[in-house]
């Protein structure tokens, strides 16, 4: 009885102590599998970065005229207001000029005098070549039958033929000279003629351009000075803003002015009218500005309907540069010290690795990897300080981020 119960108490024993060094162990791999941390990662992939710049501009008119009258007058009629439209040839206004029109009047009767003259002329240019047939028929018949029968002809009166055949050929040149000058005279009538039908025309303004009537200057009845010089006292009838197509001026910054070509992509949004377009470069002025470090560039903008109004601002987004099928990782899995830059890789061992990497291109999301890393490589994406070289650590890979890659520098007017 006694041995039973001293077997029945080392088993007991026995089995306190299995369990004893179950918990120890179930215990030892809760605590190793606790200091294994989680760390987010990436995949190092390719695609595309675009590096772009943010800026604010201001929509100006592609043209903006102050039209003049080209002689003095006054106003007789004018036919348009502030936001007008116009079309180029459209008359503006009348202008009233009682002397312009006596001059053009004078100027009609001088070209039907000098044409009166011309044929005047023409016609004694025909009688002096008859005279001068005649005389020449006489003196040439005198002197063939004086060669033929000397001396029957008297030498006195062939002398007197000859003379006149000579005074009559002068008379033919003098007829022609006049009829030379007659026909000078004639042109400078109708040169004078035209001169003064243009001045005439002048009375009726026109619209250089399409257009909108921005500002009148002038009313019904106002003298107007003809706008021929520089006189500050030549007043312009009316202002007219090309709008149909606008120009909108970009201060693109110095940093960037390198990147700036002819034919480049810019997205624009018009938050006042909530449109978006796509537009280009079309020139720029190749020029720094002193006093804003700014080069200004300029977009055409169709503007047929009038959407868009001069002195409007739009947000701008230009494309400077484009990385095309390039190794990518996330901005944040980035490590800058100083002039080094590094990343943090998890090995197929899933131990922490220190690289040391070349960047290029930034976007928005990604950074372009020049060297440093291959494609499929996992990087840690944050919290790179609690991470040593060679710790292992459970990798949780993260959502991808899209190789979007917009880069965005922001400028102002």
């Amino acid at each position: 009885m006694l041995k039973s119960h001293s077997l029945a108490l080392a088993g007991l024993t026995f089995c306190a102590a299995l369990a004893l060094t179950a918990c120890s162990s179930k215990a030892s791999g809760d605590a190793d599998a606790a200091e294994v941390q989680s760390a987010a990662v990436a995949r190092v992939t390719r695609g595309t970065i675009v590096h772009t710049l943010d800026l604010a501009g201001q929509f100006q008119p592609y043209q903006v005229v102050d039209v003049h009258a080209k002689v003095s007058g006054y106003i007789k009629d004018i036919y348009v207001d502030i936001g007008d439209r116009v079309h180029e040839g459209e008359v503006l206004a009348i202008l009233e000029v009682p002397e312009l029109s006596a001059q053009l009047k004078g100027t009609i009767a001088a070209v039907a005098q000098s044409k009166d003259e011309v044929v005047r002329a023409s016609h004694d240019v025909t009688r002096a070549e008859s005279e001068h047939a005649a005389l020449h028929a006489d003196y040439s018949r005198l002197k063939s039958a004086a060669a033929a029968q000397p001396g029957l002809i008297a030498q006195q009166e062939l002398d007197d033929a000859q003379a006149k055949d000579l005074a009559s050929e002068a008379q033919v040149d003098a007829a022609l000279s006049a009829l030379a000058a007659a026909k000078q005279k004639a042109a400078v009538a109708i040169a004078n003629n035209e001169r003064v039908s243009a001045l005439e025309d002048y009375t009726r303004v026109t619209a250089p351009l399409d257009g909108v009537i921005i500002w009148r200057y002038a009313d019904t009845g106002a003298l107007i000075q003809a706008g021929t010089s520089s006189d500050t006292q030549s007043l312009p009838i009316v202002k007219l803003s090309q709008s149909g197509l606008l120009r909108l001026r970009l201060p693109v910054p110095e940093d960037a002015v390198e990147f700036i070509h002819e034919g480049a992509t810019v997205d624009v949004r018009v938050d006042a009218v909530g449109r978006t377009f796509v537009g280009k470069v079309v020139r720029f002025t190749r020029n720094v500005s002193l006093a804003t470090r700014t080069m200004e560039t300029e977009i055409d903008v169709e503007n047929k309907d009038l959407s868009l109004t001069p002195g409007m601002y739009a947000n701008t987004s230009i494309e400077l540069r484009r990385r095309i099928n390039v190794l990518t990782i996330p901005e944040p899995a980035v490590v800058k010290d100083g002039n080094k830059t590094t990343v943090l890789v998890v090995n197929k061992d899933n131990r922490v690795e220190i690289r040391d990497v070349q960047v290029g291109l930034q976007g928005s999301n990604r950074v372009e990897v020049v060297s440093g890393l291959q494609e499929g490589d996992l990087v840690i994406t944050g919290g790179q300080a609690n991470y040593q070289a060679g710790e292992v650590v459970k990798p949780k890979m993260e959502k991808p981020v899209p190789n979007d890659g917009v880069t965005s520098e922001s400028g102002s007017e």
